[in-house]
């Protein structure tokens, strides 16, 4: 019989998320500010995974995931759980779906985009077409694939 032991610490209350695409981990990281947080961070780059092969995984402590956070996440890392960690137990699932619209969130790529030289709230409208991921600027009108949004606010 194989043994099964903890390689990090279990959480008394926060976050984790789970099954993040292999390589996501960081932006995940950025794009919540969870370092800013002064909270404790546990991360998992390329961990193996029955599903996929490779994952990244982050928990969080006494920071509690909102499920307009969870769409949010749904951006980048679509088949990701979300579990709220409440007395060292899963308090609550939260079911992930892309957003209609991400604000303040993501910076826009056109360097013309008045968001880039006025202190403008970005706001992008979401669309999905043949399982690609788009946004649409509110200010520029310009659509971009979700790849193009390697800087966050």
């Amino acid at each position: 019989m194989m043994e099964h032991t903890l390689k990090v610490e279990a959480l008394a209350n926060g976050t984790v998320i789970d099954h993040i695409p292999a390589g996501q981990g960081r932006r995940i990281l950025k794009l919540f500010r969870m370092s800013e947080s002064g909270e404790r961070i546990y991360i998992g780059f390329n961990l193996p995974s029955r599903r996929t092969g490779k994952k990244d995984l982050i928990k969080v402590e006494n920071i509690t995931f909102t499920p307009a956070q969870a769409n949010q996440l749904a951006l980048f890392a679509p088949n990701a759980t979300v579990n709220v960690i409440e007395n060292f137990k899963v308090k609550e699932k939260l079911t992930l779906g892309v957003p209609d619209t991400v604000d303040g969130m993501l910076t826009c790529p056109n360097s013309n985009c008045i968001t880039a030289t006025e202190p403008v709230e970005t706001s992008f409208r979401v669309s999905e077409k043949e399982g690609e991921v788009r946004l649409k600027c509110k200010y520029c009108e310009k659509t971009f694939a979700r790849d193009a949004f390697a800087q966050l606010r």
